[in-house]
């Protein structure tokens, strides 16, 4: 009966890991928020900040007093004297059970050290969104990699049907004697490049398939379906607007400015080292050689203490002073850096925007050479069935208008992919 029972029970799981995973549907948001999750640079630039985040909180922390407990127990070696061999114990047996309170009254230190975790937490946010950008264009590029390998690996599809039509067409005509033998053979070289032509767009397929797929799954053998998006009909932004919603937008500048802000907190902490410090401390408990709150004698022992501590810097043979010398030349670089992300923002808004306009323009132009392509073809098969054009004159129409559909089709990725690259770098993902 157990017997029986377990061989139902691992035909069933048998059964069912044989049952396919159902593909999944993609779209280009949908391929973006999924490398979102699974990507291990995005990841880890979250972390990065995470880590800022706690680091501008330790250095707020530092503005507050502290509180801790203090114990202790000391034993010092006698000598026959009430204090022992160490006088500075003041005792044989010395308790202490203290609650010490801690404020740095006057730090300029402490100051600049949290503007500089505040500016750092903002620079590792802005490179955190730079992180997400690389990732939007290189998900964009894969995603529509894809799109137009599909759309190729149709068109072959539809040059094998043509090809093979052509040969079944000159293979009827030549039993009939109306054409010779060479257009047979001219069909038939048409038609075996075309099956070529598809195995080669099918292997593209695959490999661009992968190529996503190992961006957006973590499992490498989930079957999945993209959307095809690519239309003609996609609005172009004025360049002002564009350039208006970049520079605002823009984390490589979020991320300069930050830098300058973090490298002038470490000129002000640098600086730092030139001024007094001032700190209090309060205790309250107990320090004394009985172990209670009255001694032998009736005397008190739990009472409190204060200390104040002013520290005046007078002389380090000039290491605070080619510390600052150090940061100022760290400002002077992000000040630099600031000017060089200006200018590459520049340059990547203009070449896109360039693309996109010229991309834009050129589809009107790729979609009628599609259009007269395809009636060049037909007018050309009929004027071959009637005898008046040669098959060298067919073929020739069939690969111009392979030709026509895949430079159509290229036109369109080129312009939705001109198109994308402003939209991350206006922050529109």
């Amino acid at each position: 009966m157990i017997r029986s029972t377990l061989v139902l029970l691992l035909a069933a799981w048998g059964a069912a890991a044989q049952i396919p995973t159902p593909p999944v549907t993609l779209d280009l948001a949908g391929a973006i928020q999924r490398a979102r999750d699974y990507s291990p640079q995005f990841l880890q630039a979250g972390i990065v900040t995470a880590l800022a985040h706690e680091d501008r909180v330790q250095a707020k922390a530092a503005f507050f007093p502290t509180l801790n407990a203090f114990n202790q127990f000391i034993y010092t070696q006698g000598n026959g004297t009430p204090t022992g061999i160490f006088v500075a114990n003041n005792g044989v047996h010395v308790y202490s059970e203290q609650a010490a309170l801690h404020s740095d009254l006057l730090s300029f230190a402490r100051l600049a050290d949290f503007q500089r975790t505040v500016a750092a937490e903002a620079a590792a946010r802005a490179r955190q969104d730079i992180a997400l950008r690389g990732l939007v264009a290189t998900v964009v590029q894969s995603y529509y990699g894809l799109v137009i390998a599909q759309r190729r690996e149709a068109n072959a599809r539809r040059s094998v049907d043509e090809a093979f039509r052509f040969l079944d067409l000159t293979q009827k005509q030549e039993k009939g004697g109306e054409v010779a033998r060479a257009d047979v053979i001219k069909a038939q070289l048409q038609h075996q490049q075309r099956q070529r032509d598809l195995e080669d767009a099918e292997t593209n397929t695959r490999k661009a398939r992968i190529v996503l797929g190992v961006i957006v799954f973590p499992d490498l053998e989930q079957a999945y379906d993209i959307v095809d998006d690519l239309k003609p009909d996609l609005p172009l932004p004025s360049s002002d607007e564009v350039r208006s919603m970049a520079l605002s937008s823009s984390p490589e500048l979020r991320a300069a400015k930050a830098g300058i802000n973090q490298a002038q907190a470490g000129v002000s902490l640098a600086r730092s080292a030139y001024y007094p410090t001032f700190a209090l401390d309060y205790f309250f408990g107990i320090n004394a050689n009985v172990f209670g709150v009255n001694g032998p004698d009736g005397v008190q022992n739990l009472g409190s203490a204060v200390e104040a501590t002013v520290t005046v810097p007078v002389w380090n043979w000039g290491a605070t002073r080619s510390r600052v010398r150090q940061a100022e030349l760290l400002r002077k670089q992000a000040e630099q850096d600031l000017m060089f992300a200006q200018r590459g923002l520049a340059l990547a808004l203009d070449t896109s925007y360039l693309d996109a306009q010229v991309a834009r323009n050129q589809l009107d132009s790729l979609r009628s050479s599609l259009s007269l392509s395809e009636e060049s073809l037909r007018l050309t098969e009929l004027r071959y069935r009637a005898g008046e054009a040669t098959a060298l004159e067919v073929v020739d129409a069939q690969s111009t208008l392979v030709l026509a559909r895949n430079a159509y089709d290229d036109g369109l990725a080129r312009y939705r992919l001109a198109l994308a690259s402003l939209q991350v770098l206006t922050g529109r993902f």
